[in-house]
């Protein structure tokens, strides 16, 4: 298949590239590279630096090539900024989104894997999450990704168009030559590594009295590796998916795992919540299992492993030495 995916120098954007080469896929990456790298695309891939918001570069993407299917994953995705800032959250995932939508169906692109999220449920009644849970986000992030989710099933019911929509729980983890480099960084184990390799003095923990087992955060997370492959079989079938590995872990229980496979002490500083935390995120992933034959391989030792092997190597991420 002709494949174009939105956002594919980011950190799971490359990961997926990179799967649908090894999967025999012809591949085209469109990025404006404000949060991605141009080092971690593949370099059999077509790359394309340019925002959504470039009409004029859009229309001309898809006047080159006869796409079967796009893997939308260029948008924000931090949750604390969203509050702070959610005019640039509903313009980039939302209005950028509908501007490929208009794009593929002018040029009769009807397939469409959306990168959603956990966010949308907000904080769930009960755990784990399904896909029928309710939805109720509790940040503009999380907004965003529902209301995009709602045009795509919008444009399905006018034009036809076809969609799976996975929804992320906590991506994480590393592959020999993708891994996490944000800037800023906010995802919980790459600053923790930073810690142990001396370029953080400390983590702070953003809350000590929610209600669960030790009073952090809990989160399900899954490896990037395995995210990559649940895209490859979403091209196949249309619906809403959880991907998750279906076990949570709090803060302080990534710490502590976190010091065993580096080795190292790890300082923690406690602080208070941030806005727009849930509780307690852990996914069902039971539907993608049966309908895709999908299931998650690594574990959250595996995960840690993999991004500290990473991280020593590239101490700098993808800057050039």
């Amino acid at each position: 298949m002709k494949i174009l995916v939105t956002g594919g120098a980011g950190y799971i954007g490359s990961a997926v590239v990179r799967k649908l080469i090894d999967e025999g896929h012809e591949v085209t990456v469109i990025d404006d590279l404000s949060k991605g790298h141009k080092e971690a695309v593949h370099p059999k891939a077509v790359f394309i630096k340019a925002g959504l918001s470039n009409l004029n570069e859009l229309e001309k993407v898809f006047k080159q090539t006869k796409f079967d299917a796009v893997i939308h994953m260029a948008g924000y995705i931090e949750a604390g900024e969203s509050v702070i800032n959610p005019e640039k959250y509903f313009t980039n995932n939302v209005t950028n989104g509908i501007n490929l939508l208009n794009a593929m169906i002018k040029h009769n692109c009807k397939k469409i894997v959306f990168s959603s999220s956990a966010g949308v449920y907000g904080n769930p009644e009960k755990v784990p999450i399904t896909e029928d849970s309710e939805t109720r986000p509790v940040n503009p992030y999380g907004e965003t990704k529902l209301i995009f989710e709602r045009v795509i099933q919008c444009y399905s019911k006018a034009y036809g168009l076809e969609y799976a929509s996975l929804r992320y729980f906590n991506a994480a983890g590393a592959e020999e030559y993708h891994g996490e480099d944000h800037d800023p960084e906010t995802h919980l184990i790459p600053i923790i590594l930073q810690v142990a390799l001396g370029k953080r003095t400390e983590i702070k923990i953003y809350g000590t009295d929610y209600p669960t087992k030790d009073g952090t955060c809990i989160r399900d997370y899954i490896h990037v590796s395995d995210l990559a492959k649940a895209h490859v079989l979403a091209l196949k079938n249309n619906g809403v998916y959880n991907l998750g590995s279906e076990k949570g872990y709090s803060v302080r229980e990534i710490i502590e795992i976190a010091k065993k496979v580096t080795g190292k002490d790890i300082t923690v500083k406690e602080d208070a919540r941030r806005p727009g935390d849930p509780a307690a995120l852990v996914a069902s992933s039971e539907k993608i299992k049966r309908e895709l034959g999908w299931k998650p391989e690594c574990s959250i030792r595996d995960i840690i492993k993999s991004a500290w092997a990473w991280h020593k190597k590239n101490p700098e991420g993808y800057k050039k030495k």
